[in-house]
């Protein structure tokens, strides 16, 4: 049966910030230059940049190599024909976060920056909203912010939110195994060789160890660089919807207090790497950076500011302001709510869940064929 392909592939990809594959002729320099390709193949990444030449989107659409590239940027360095692979390798990451989005949204936010920065905005005001028709008796002998805003209604949001957005980006993840490992042949799989990869998953996902297996000394600083940002997310995230209610009291605490000094380590981490990525983005310190697109921007800049409004609640709080620290809060949760609502499930923090689970989904996919051969 022959192929269906989309010949206009190639233009789609451009518009999630791809570069010109109509220039790459297969030499193999982005293969030769690549520290990781050994472990690849020897068509990585050439295997993506063709299968968009010639159009094969249902191809493409089970193809996990995109997740496997570490956008070191090596590739377009040593292309003779500046084709910048490694452009290609991010756009064809958009494109496949927009193809497992069932909803339509990632798509959308990707190509059409006026969509992005709307809905960003909508829900940044519905917060703010929210809080101006519902928020608490306002207390200005002292600070009560959980008179202002009771916890115990805003950790009810917060689990409703996380429930539907965790479920959103599940649904997705699922879409992204069901094509790539074959639809019902998914279903023939033995769930012990899902089970026995699971380790590997993890793994991956706490530690990104694979990034590391990149021979540049940039690459690993940005390894670790990330590490630092993800540790600073996972602790957010953790005082945010499973400790909000030890987190945010009007009890102060002593500074070398546990709750104290993980609230700073989050701050800390999520400040210092959010202006190393957006400094680094300024001054094009890595082939990586030469370009950018308006979604890069927010999100490093809506994670800089929900660390920073927080500090500053903190420090309105401890001052003894109470306007300041209410009219603060209530920006920081509109900010991180944007944030979370756009980004997790339909944009560029979805792939800490795209690159580990690829990479599981190739271990799962490997060993069911060696069991099968067996």
């Amino acid at each position: 049966m022959t192929p269906v392909v989309n010949p206009s592939l190639h233009r789609e990809i451009a518009k999630f910030g791809g570069g010109d594959v109509s220039l790459c002729m297969n030499c193999g320099n982005c293969t030769a230059s690549c520290s990781i390709s050994p472990q690849l193949g020897a068509d990585f990444p050439r295997r993506v940049i063709h299968l968009l030449q010639v159009g094969h989107e249902g191809k493409l659409a089970r193809n996990v190599d995109p997740w496997l590239c570490y956008y070191c940027g090596d590739c377009s360095t040593s292309c003779p024909r500046e084709a910048n692979p490694s452009d290609t390798m991010m756009a064809a990451r958009r494109y496949l976060t927009a193809r497992y989005d069932w909803t339509g949204l990632s798509g959308l936010f990707y190509k059409y920056a006026w969509a992005q920065v709307g809905v960003l905005l909508l829900v940044g005001l519905s917060v703010v909203a929210a809080f101006a028709l519902y928020h608490g008796p306002i207390v200005t002998s002292h600070v009560a912010l959980n008179t202002f805003a009771p916890v115990e209604g805003v950790e009810f949001v917060d689990r409703i939110a996380a429930v539907i957005l965790a479920g959103l980006l599940l649904s997705n993840a699922f879409r992204m195994a069901w094509s790539y490992l074959g639809g019902t042949a998914m279903l023939k799989i033995p769930a012990g060789v899902y089970l026995k990869q699971i380790p590997a998953f993890l793994g991956h996902y706490f530690t990104q160890k694979r990034w590391a297996r990149c021979d540049s000394k940039i690459s690993r600083t940005r390894w670790i660089t990330h590490l630092l940002l993800f540790s600073g997310y996972v602790s957010m995230q953790v005082l945010v919807e499973v400790l909000l209610r030890w987190f945010q009291t009007d009890k102060v605490y002593p500074f070398y207090h546990p709750q104290r000094l993980w609230g700073y380590y989050a701050a800390a981490t999520l400040l210092y790497t959010t202006v190393y990525f957006m400094v680094a983005r300024w001054r094009k310190l890595e082939p990586m950076h030469r370009k950018s697109e308006l979604s890069d921007w927010l999100f490093v800049g809506l994670i800089f500011f929900t660390a920073l409004t927080g500090i500053i609640v903190h420090i309105f709080r401890l001052s003894g302001m109470p306007i300041a620290t209410y009219d603060t809060y209530v920006i920081h949760l509109a900010i991180a709510a944007a944030l979370f609502v756009v980004f997790v499930p339909f944009g560029k923090w979805s792939h800490l869940l795209y690159r580990p689970l690829a990479l599981y989904l190739v271990s799962v996919k490997d060993a069911a064929a060696a069991k099968a051969n067996a």
